[in-house]
């Protein structure tokens, strides 16, 4: 996995005459295969990965992964989401209410805005139902499903269409704590078996341990130290 980003935005928030500023402007080059921005909340780290995803479009700079331009407002390059080919993995996991587990998963695959039907059959979604234990639980809706459960359920859906790299957000955040180092080893042992680069962002020091082979601080919109250490067992 090779990322490069120098990128600025200027963001505003609040109302009157005092609105708040907040400036990202975050430059690194990533080549491990499993990187982690952290930092404190506020910090920028959603605002960089959304904009790695093409969710967010920066003032200025360009992006590339692998050698290709995602983004270079020089250039006028703005490559669509769904052409980046990046998976992201939202940290509340954005499950669609109305749609069962097979729907959800199967929404990767469908043009424009589209419900897929409840019966809907592809061998795709069957392997990934199978892969992450959803076959049982296939035709139920998100509020009926654990925490790991509808973790799965989105990381099948960000799987499907087969993307070069994961970008993941926060992804333990929406757990309690009793779940939160369970799935965290569930989730390093299948990314193991996949063999996908991922780019994680998180606050949480043990999310640092066990996915950072390489290590970015982020705080007050900026990469302010660089630790390419080895990630620890």
């Amino acid at each position: 996995m090779s990322f490069s980003v120098n990128i600025r935005k200027r963001m505003t928030s609040g109302n009157g005459d005092r609105p708040k500023a907040f400036e990202l402007d975050v430059t690194f080059s990533a080549t491990a295969r499993r990187m982690v921005i952290y930092g404190p909340s506020g910090a920028g780290k959603t605002l960089t990965l959304q904009a790695i995803a093409g969710l967010l479009r920066p003032d200025s700079g360009r992006i590339a992964f692998n050698g290709q331009t995602l983004f270079d407002s020089a250039a006028r390059i703005d490559m669509p989401v769904q052409s980046r080919r990046l998976g992201y993995l939202f940290q509340d996991y954005a499950l669609f209410p109305h749609l069962s587990v097979r729907q959800n998963i199967a929404f990767g695959l469908t043009l424009g805005l589209l419900n897929p039907r409840r019966a809907v059959e592809d061998a795709r979604i069957e392997h990934w139902l199978r892969v992450f234990e959803l076959t049982a639980v296939c035709g139920q809706y998100p509020h009926q499903l654990s925490g790991g459960q509808q973790q799965r359920t989105a990381l099948a859906r960000t799987l499907i269409v087969e993307p070069r790299a994961l970008l993941l957000d926060e992804p333990f955040s929406a757990l309690d704590p009793a779940l939160h180092e369970r799935l965290r080893e569930e989730l390093a042992e299948l990314l193991d078996r996949l063999d996908i680069p991922v780019l994680m962002i998180t606050h949480d020091p043990q999310d640092l341990i066990r996915f950072g082979d390489e290590r970015l601080l982020l705080r007050g919109g900026s990469i302010v130290t660089d630790e390419p250490e080895k990630r620890q067992h």
